[in-house]
């Protein structure tokens, strides 16, 4: 090798050390960084290790969960989700929205209105409701995962003080940092399942507010209102370690009758175990969409989400987590269309409201029309 060669190799070795290492330290520097929250330690921690669902220093779904089902690496995987070309991945137009003033809406009047992706605004009992508020960014950098267009109409500063805010878990997508921090003194009390709190409470949020539950586990949020935590099939993290706090589904019971929120989950025996166990399902929320078929055991799958219905054979329901960003590799519209296509052959109840729709829990006669036929 000549002197020249040398020179160009160890020059080369050198570049590509520079930039491995730079790399290593902007990696490091941006999973330090707040919003990707804290590890349960302390008594937290030890509350964790007690629970029935956590089991060799991880959280365990009730069967055994791949998160990957195909044959090719994780590391192949996210290479196709990257490069893989979708038809309609993202709406050509912007998706038609309404902007409901949620502080001016009756408080005796029993609603839910879908502010986009999960996110919910509730109102039982005379109670403000909030469930996985992501209002700015559901990843830990801003460019990453914007909203489709029309969908981001609502604000942190657009939800009143709210008496009760409900986690399911702590993926960037149900738990936004920057929307915490400005509901944090809008909230009178928080729900979580096991490990979450410690997220909340390294954000700033009173310890005393927080409830960590496991599954099964019952809150009385007030005379007329009680939470149950229940098994979902998914799994959790924010950064390199994952499953170390819980996902859960919950049921709210008030004087209206039984709300089911699904949460994230796929398809198992816990819907069957859910109706059994609670009979009647007056309202039921449901996960659809950001599916794929390698992740078919921790999303629901367009005929698990008809099956999951179908066992659980709530009054009416609508259907969230669709719309608003691509997280999976499907055709924005195709979980919409889907379950439309499906309630109507099966006679389901299914509602369709746009995004900022208010939904009277109470009102057996109002429909909603296909809304995303519009904005193909």
């Amino acid at each position: 090798m000549t002197s020249k060669t040398r020179r160009i190799v160890k020059y080369t070795a050198f570049g590509i050390g520079t930039i491995a290492l730079v790399g290593s330290c902007a990696l490091a520097i941006l999973l330090n960084g707040k919003q990707f929250g804290k590890l349960p330690e302390g008594a937290r921690l030890e509350r964790i290790r007690k629970s029935p669902h956590y089991i060799d220093g991880e959280f365990k779904n009730s069967s055994p969960t791949a998160l990957m089902t195909g044959e090719k690496s994780r590391m192949q995987n996210l290479w196709d989700f990257m490069v893989k070309e979708v038809v309609d991945l993202i709406p050509a137009k912007d998706i038609p929205a309404t902007k409901t003033t949620l502080s001016s809406l009756p408080l005796n009047d029993d609603l839910i209105v879908w502010l986009g992706h999960s996110s919910l605004f509730i109102q039982l009992d005379g109670k403000r409701i909030v469930v996985d508020p992501v209002l700015v960014s559901a990843s830990p950098v801003s460019f990453i995962n914007k909203p489709f267009l029309g969908t981001d109409n609502y604000k942190p500063s657009d939800i009143p003080p709210i008496d009760l805010l409900i986690i399911t878990h702590d993926h960037w997508d149900h738990l936004d940092y920057q929307t915490m921090l400005d509901l944090k003194d809008r909230v009178k009390s928080i729900v979580c399942p096991l490990g979450v709190g410690a997220h909340l409470e390294y954000w700033g949020f009173d310890p005393d507010s927080i409830k960590e539950v496991d599954w099964n586990d019952t809150v009385d949020v007030d005379s007329s209102i009680k939470l149950t935590s229940l098994p979902a099939r998914h799994f959790s993290g924010r950064g390199l370690t994952s499953n170390q706090s819980l996902w859960t589904a919950y049921m709210l019971q008030s004087s209206f009758g039984n709300l089911f929120l699904s949460g994230d989950t796929g398809y198992d025996t816990h819907f069957t175990e859910i109706k059994k166990q609670f009979q009647t399902i007056d309202f039921a929320v449901m996960e659809n969409g950001q599916y794929n078929e390698d992740w078919n055991l921790i999303h629901l799958m367009p005929t698990d989400l008809t099956k999951a219905v179908d066992e659980l054979k709530p009054k009416k329901f609508i259907t969230v987590h669709n719309s608003k960003y691509a997280l999976g590799r499907h055709a924005w519209q195709e979980p919409m269309q889907k379950i439309a296509q499906a309630a109507a052959e099966n006679k389901l109840p299914l509602l369709t409201p746009r995004i900022g729709d208010v939904v009277l829990l109470r009102d057996s006669t109002q429909t909603f029309n296909n809304w995303w036929e519009n904005a193909e």
